[in-house]
């Protein structure tokens, strides 16, 4: 379960990485690749976050 919590924050690493790579590309379609990854990278941080707590809970009530 730790590894999963580590992945958790590495979404958001790489939503920043892609971030700062649109914003450097900014006048070309790259740019456009980049923010959608980004953004994609949020939204797996906050469903991971959800699913893990979901799941701890689950494991706390047996």
């Amino acid at each position: 379960m730790k590894f999963s919590k580590i992945f958790q924050y590495a979404y958001l690493i790489f939503a920043a990485l892609f971030l700062y790579d649109g914003i450097v590309n900014w006048g070309k379609s790259k740019a456009y690749v980049s923010l959608a990854l980004a953004g994609l990278a949020v939204f797996m941080f906050f469903f991971r976050r959800k699913f893990n707590k979901k799941y701890d809970n689950k494991k706390d009530s047996k």
